[in-house]
C-alpha cells in the first residue's frame, strides 16, 4: 500500500495515510492488506473495503449494504450504489470511516 500512496503528491499522501490508519485501527487481527482493482483493499474472509485517491477526492468503497446502512451520515457526500466520494477540501470523516469499517467487519463475521 505504501507504494500506491507514494505515487501521489504529499498532501494527498497525508490524507491517504490518515484513512489507512483509521481503517487499520478497527479491522480484526488477521485482516489481509492487499491491492485489488488497483486500490488498497482490506480483506477478512471477504473484502471489507477499498479506497483510492482521485483528482479531488478519496473514493471509499464499502459495498452497497454499508452505504444503505449509513445513508443519513453520508447524505452530504456524493456517491453511488457502491462508492462514496470524500472531497479533499473537507476534513476526512475518519470516525465515520471507522464506523463503516466496523459495520462491514460485523456483516462479514
Amino acid at each position: 500500500m505504501e507504494e500506491y500512496i507514494n505515487t501521489f503528491p504529499e498532501p494527498t499522501q497525508k490524507i491517504l495515510r490518515e484513512v489507512l490508519a483509521a481503517i487499520r485501527s478497527v479491522v480484526p487481527e488477521g485482516t489481509e492488506e492487499k491491492m485489488a482493482y488497483g486500490m488498497p483493499t482490506f480483506k477478512f474472509k471477504k473484502n471489507i473495503v477499498h479506497f483510492a485517491a482521485w483528482n479531488k477526492h478519496v473514493g471509499f468503497y464499502p459495498t452497497p449494504s454499508a452505504i444503505r446502512a449509513f445513508q443519513m451520515e453520508l447524505s452530504s457526500y456524493e456517491g453511488s450504489k457502491g462508492a462514496i466520494k470524500f472531497p479533499f477540501e473537507k476534513p476526512m470523516p475518519l470516525e465515520l470511516i471507522k464506523e463503516i469499517v466496523k459495520f462491514r467487519v460485523k456483516e462479514i463475521s
